[in-house]
């Protein structure tokens, strides 16, 4: 029996990330799977950096000295 996985991103924050880099309306008229790889990878890069930007954020608000 397979599972499927669920999925990290919201559709929200998929369809923001489509809008800044420039291929939401590929994504309008094809949906998902039209998208090229190169688009899915930079949306995931753009993801991981807005992720490690909010734990910096998160991290210098509860008593840790800023990173040097």
């Amino acid at each position: 029996m397979s599972r499927r996985r669920r999925g990290v991103m919201s559709e929200q924050l998929k369809y923001e990330l489509a809008k800044d880099l420039g291929f939401y309306n590929k994504v309008q008229q094809e949906g998902w799977g039209g998208i090229t790889t190169k688009d899915a990878g930079n949306m995931v890069k753009r993801a991981i950096q807005m992720a490690e930007q909010a734990a910096k954020g998160q991290g210098q608000g509860q008593g840790q000295p800023p990173p040097r």
